[in-house]
């Protein structure tokens, strides 16, 4: 492996000396109120540094956002912050296999700090109350409060706690690296790294809640560190862990720990009653979590969701991108196989979501009143009919954005004409859930049975259709366009039925446009003038997939030695301003590239494209 050069000459010399400049990073240094708050759930490792790695992308804008670098500060990865991030974040914890077998390591590598690992519950542990599970290959860097607001920090494959499913199933402490170990080894590869690191910005960028990727070391032979942030970094697994122990101290140092971090970022208000930030804490829940699953079924995530809560944050954001998927059509019949079991599918995520938000009822009802009651108690608790009540509000609301309506008239359509939108939601659902002739089949990583029609397709081509002619399309032009490459001629031969379907479509449509001229005073083409601009960005033909995501990925790890460090940032950014979703000017991302870094931009521009039916 290359090593990194720590004498190259910066582009810009700073005003401010090298300890100045980034200083804030010392502050990352395995503190966190979390020991404190909640010793339980802690386990501490001592923490020797590596001195090697290459950082292979450092985000920019999210340091810049965090407070770690300057807004104004050139976005190029100088020698001294390179030397700063390897310092930092290049460690392995010292674990107990360490310990038993007497490994010896330089006094001076090893950090002052132990930093932590946290207990969570997990599915994989044949124990379902989360003594022995949690951060089985990371640690939790710290925290760093800047500005008023207070950021958590982790790093992934740092090293094979106990807590890892491995130490579990074996009975024995994992060497760090263990070759004989695929999962549960401590350690974490750099093209999972870099996928995640694509896939979290994007979905940040388009307002998708979730952990986002600071940095990524490279460590050779495939391996690297993954470093991770975001405002808050707990999960329901958390605090489900104690609810399953009926551990009545430890749930409510964590809630109060977690509300104690929701006012400090000013996210919640100050001096209010335990019992009002416990319904207060129970609201926000069922609002994230109604919110979340309805933007997972409307954005096509596949997000394995069950119980235990592990693979999401506690506002709903994403933490783990191990099997997430975004879909170029609902293909609601994906399950991943993960050898044990099956996971879930896109529809059953609701569901998995709103027994979390149960679970959560049961929380509070035990913190309030000290005794655990068992979660059927509370099936029909008001906080459910909450949750679903909100659901359906997303979904709706969601809808109609894609449609390109704007935050206006979308309001006046779900306030006083419900019933025509969910006329045009009872059809479009129709389409958007048919399936191919062929069945079940088995892909890479699972099973699907493939979904026929592209609804982006639909929604973003209609309104253009209708601005030329507002004639209903007849049924081989709808067909054309919103037939996907998965619907053979049998799954579309235009029999009664179809026909029906596509003429009710377009009727939908078209009251819920023409209610909306009336309404708002707009000529016709004007308003659809509008809801073209809308649909097109909400809509984007080149989106991308997860199986999109991991060619990309491929394409540009193998572009790495052929390009500067420089340029590989580039290709990076490059890649993830594509995917936004909003009228980019193409030429102005462009031009800020070379001509190298464009050439394998547009290479993964096709791979997008090429893929983006698909899972």
């Amino acid at each position: 492996m290359k090593k990194t050069n720590l004498n190259r000459k910066d582009p810009v010399q700073s005003r401010l000396s090298d300890k100045d400049k980034y200083h804030l990073f010392n502050r990352i240094n395995g503190s966190h109120p979390f020991k404190d708050f909640v010793p339980e759930s802690v386990v501490e490792y001592k923490v020797r540094t590596l001195n090697k790695g290459r950082v292979r992308y450092f985000n920019f804008k999210l340091a810049k956002e965090m407070g770690l670098v300057d807004k104004n500060d050139p976005e190029v990865l100088n020698s001294t912050l390179e030397k700063i991030l390897i310092d930092t974040f290049s460690i392995n914890i010292i674990n107990e296999y360490d310990i038993i077998h007497k490994r010896k390591f330089k006094k001076t590598n090893i950090k002052p700090v132990p930093y932590m690992a946290t207990r969570y519950l997990q599915l994989q542990h044949s124990s379902k109350k989360g003594y022995t599970s949690g951060d089985g290959r990371s640690i939790w860097n710290g925290h760093v409060r800047i500005k008023g607001t207070t950021w958590d920090i982790t790093s992934c494959g740092t090293g094979a706690t106990k807590l890892s499913p491995a130490h579990s199933k074996l009975n024995r402490y994992i060497k760090t690296g263990d070759p004989s170990i695929s999962y549960g080894c401590g350690c974490a590869e750099l093209s999972e790294g870099l996928s995640a690191a694509l896939l979290s910005e994007i979905f940040h960028n388009n307002g998708i809640p979730t952990e986002r990727t600071l940095l990524l070391i490279e460590l050779g032979n495939g391996l690297s560190i993954n470093v991770r942030a975001g405002q808050n970094l707990l999960r329901p697994s958390h605090f489900l862990g104690f609810l399953k122990q009926g551990n009545y101290e430890g749930l409510k140092n964590i809630v109060n720990y977690y509300i104690h971090r929701q006012v400090q970022n000013k996210i919640w208000q100050k001096n209010l009653t335990q019992n009002q930030y416990y319904d207060l804490f129970l609201n926000e829940v069922t609002e994230s979590f109604s919110k979340m699953s309805a933007m997972f079924e409307d954005e096509y995530i596949f997000c394995w969701m069950d119980w235990d809560g592990d693979n999401i944050l506690m506002d709903g954001g994403i933490i783990d991108y191990g099997s997430i998927r975004q879909f170029g059509l609902f293909h609601h019949e994906y399950r991943y196989d993960d050898v044990e079991r099956w996971s879930t599918n896109i529809l059953e995520q609701k569901q998995k979501a709103k027994y979390i938000v149960q679970s959560f009822v049961q929380i509070f009802d035990f913190l309030k009143h000290k005794t655990k009651q068992n979660i059927k108690v509370f099936a029909n608790d008001p906080t459910l009919h909450a949750f679903e009540n909100r659901f359906s509000f997303y979904k709706k609301n969601f809808l109609l954005k894609k449609v390109g309506f704007s935050v206006d008239q979308i309001e006046y359509l779900q306030k006083y004409k419900n019933t025509e939108v969910e006329q045009f939601q009872t059809i479009y659902r129709h389409f958007e859930t048919v399936k191919s002739r062929k069945g079940v089949i088995k892909v890479q990583d699972g099973i699907n049975w493939n979904a026929i029609f592209c609804m982006r397709d639909i929604l973003r081509e209609l309104p253009k259709a209708y601005f030329t002619n507002w004639e209903f399309l007849d049924n081989d032009s709808f067909l054309k366009i919103i037939k996907s490459k998965y619907a053979t001629k049998k799954d579309i031969e235009l029999k009664s039925n179809l026909v029906s379907k596509i003429k009710e479509f377009q009727e939908c449509y078209q009251t819920l446009v023409n209610t909306v001229c009336k309404k708002f005073s707009l000529p016709k083409k004007y308003l659809l003038i509008n809801v073209i601009k809308r649909a097109s960005v909400a809509n984007k033909y080149e989106r991308v997939t997860g199986d999109g995501i991991i060619l990309v990925t491929d394409a540009i790890l193998k572009a790495k030695n052929r390009v500067s460090e420089d340029q590989f940032q580039k290709i990076i950014e490059n890649f993830i301003k594509n995917q936004k979703l909003d009228l980019i000017d193409e030429k102005k991302i462009q031009s800020k590239a070379d001509e190298k870094v464009i050439k394998i931009v547009e290479r993964l521009h096709k791979i997008v494209i090429n893929n983006r039916e698909g899972i």
